[in-house]
Parts: C-alpha cells; sequence; structure tokens
C-alpha cells in the first residue's frame, strides 16, 4: 500500500468505530507496522489542521481519534442542547410497565393487563429499543413475546430487573407473567 492508501484506511477505521483506536490494533486492521500506522495517523493529522477542516485526529496516549474540530464546539453543544429526548406518554410508560413486570409477555397479555389496545404504545417503545420481541408463545398464531432491553435499563438507571420496585398486591403475578 502507498502511504495515501495507509491514510485512507486509517481514516475509514477511526471514522467507522468512532471510539479511541490502539495503534497497534489500527496497525493489525490495516495490515502494516505499527510504525506506518502511528506516521499515517500523524500525516492525517497534520493535514486536518493544515486544511482547517471540521475533524481533527488527536492522538490519546498510544490510541487515536476523529473528533470535531475545537472552532465548531459551541456550535455543536447549541445543536445538541435543542435535542431533547422526546418523553414518553402516560400510555407507553405503562405499556412498558407492563412489559417490564411480565415478561416475556404478548400484546394480547399486555392489552388485558392495560384494558386497552397498546399497539401504538408498543410500536413506540420498540421503535425507542425500550422493548425488543423475544421469540414467539407456543399457542395458536404464535403470538410474539417481548421483553425490556439494556436500554430500558440504562433509561431508568437500573443494573437489572431485579431493581424494580415490587408491585402492589392487585391479583397480578408477575411470577408466572399473567394478569390473573
Amino acid at each position: 500500500m502507498e502511504r495515501n492508501q495507509w491514510e485512507s484506511a486509517a481514516e475509514a477505521i477511526l471514522f467507522a468505530l468512532g471510539e479511541p483506536v490502539e495503534e497497534t490494533r489500527l496497525a493489525q486492521a490495516m495490515g502494516c507496522p505499527r510504525e506506518a500506522a502511528a506516521r499515517a495517523c500523524q500525516s492525517l493529522a497534520q493535514g486536518y489542521e493544515a486544511e482547517q477542516a471540521g475533524v481533527r485526529l488527536v492522538r490519546l496516549e498510544e490510541s487515536w481519534q476523529l473528533v470535531s474540530a475545537p472552532q465548531w464546539g459551541e456550535t455543536i453543544r447549541g445543536l445538541l442542547s435543542r435535542r431533547k429526548p422526546d418523553k414518553l406518554s402516560p400510555a407507553a410508560l405503562e405499556t412498558l410497565a407492563v412489559v417490564a413486570y411480565f415478561q416475556p409477555v404478548t400484546r394480547v397479555v399486555i392489552d388485558q393487563v392495560r384494558g386497552v389496545d397498546s399497539a401504538h404504545s408498543l410500536a413506540l417503545l420498540l421503535d425507542r429499543e425500550l422493548v425488543a420481541p423475544c421469540g414467539s408463545l407456543d399457542a395458536p398464531g404464535r403470538p410474539i413475546l417481548y421483553r425490556t432491553t439494556p436500554v430500558f435499563l440504562r433509561s431508568f438507571g437500573l443494573s437489572s430487573l431485579e431493581e424494580l420496585p415490587p408491585l402492589p398486591e392487585s391479583g397480578l403475578n408477575r411470577e408466572e407473567g399473567q394478569p390473573w
């Protein structure tokens, strides 16, 4: 590979991963010695700086990472500050609670527990990756089973489902996953 190809390879890898990449790992992916990867990164970094590009390539100890150029920091912060996550509606939160406590659970059970059609709320939760399909019930029609995801745990500051508060006594049986 010619030097500009090393630079292109390093740039593509660093862009795709979006996180710091150790020189040894970068060299291994590029199929070159570590020193060649380091030189390619150094050359890229100097080129971005000279062109006043919107990105920079920075060295972090033995790793390299693509970052935004400092002069664009305020613009980026302004854009990110305006992007607030949409809140979940009460119906979506109720649907999420049913899935969390009764998982794996079918939509029919969710509808029975809530007493209303949950299709819209369930679609929203799937779109936000708070719930996910996890198989199908061995019953006529093979209805899809749903469960919560790691995104759910992260979003609600939980390490595991065991940290969910207990359900009040209401005739709902969490262990069997059935609302009766």
